[in-house]
């Protein structure tokens, strides 16, 4: 039986899937390479880490798909310098990509077995700049501001405390809305209490646990 070719399947995802989804930016692309996908996704589904899929997690969330992660990162163009808070640590793909390019990451999920998964799976492969903490992360996480903040789940109303964590210059990237009608949405804060959104695209991905929510009535 010929062993499946990872490297194979690694060059057809980028140039079948990332570089259609307008993704050129050399050093994401060079991420995408060096950052073994099939080493954050749960062992059935090594040979399928390369798919055009969002591949479920053990505690049945969802990871994106390779291309709108490196869409992600492509808008982000994160810095050497920059500090990154990622809600939704999830498998640690996302997390370990980030890393590549940040000064350090703090990521914070609600699901403590993911987190200590995920914590381990990053430092086995040398990653020294995380920090992965447990909690909800729906509506901003802790004290700190951060250059970079990425929600890795959908939230129907992005609350205002993301705003106050932002630092001068500093971007937020969250999907915004409920199914069907959800926005991939891309923040640069320009000054305090000024910011400027630019929606990349439109998607469907799952809430994040405790999204904020508008308020409903029923009559």
């Amino acid at each position: 039986m010929t062993p499946f070719d990872y490297e194979q399947a690694r060059f057809n995802m980028i140039e079948q899937q990332v570089r259609p989804w307008y993704v050129l930016d050399a050093r994401v692309l060079d991420l995408l390479s060096a950052v073994k996908r099939e080493d954050f996704v749960a062992p059935a589904y090594r040979t399928l880490a390369f798919a055009d899929l969002e591949l479920p997690l053990p505690n049945g969330t969802r990871m994106w798909t390779p291309k709108m992660e490196a869409r992600v990162l492509q808008a982000l163009i994160v810095q050497s310098s920059e500090r990154v808070l990622e809600i939704g640590t999830g498998s640690g793909y996302l997390t370990a990509l980030l890393a590549s390019n940040a000064g350090d990451v703090t990521s914070v999920d609600i699901d403590a077995a993911m987190a200590a998964d995920a914590r381990t799976r990053l430092a086995r492969h040398g990653f020294s700049n995380i920090r992965i903490d447990v909690g909800d992360g729906a509506r901003g996480f802790g004290r700190d501001t951060y250059d970079v903040i990425v929600l890795g789940g959908s939230t129907p109303l992005l609350p205002a405390r993301f705003f106050e964590q932002l630092a001068p210059g500093g971007r937020i990237f969250a999907v915004v809305g409920e199914a069907p009608a959800m926005r991939a949405r891309l923040i640069h804060s320009e000054a305090p209490g000024a910011a400027i959104a630019t929606d990349l695209f439109e998607t469907v991905i799952a809430p994040l646990a405790n999204a904020a929510a508008p308020s409903r009535f029923d009559f």
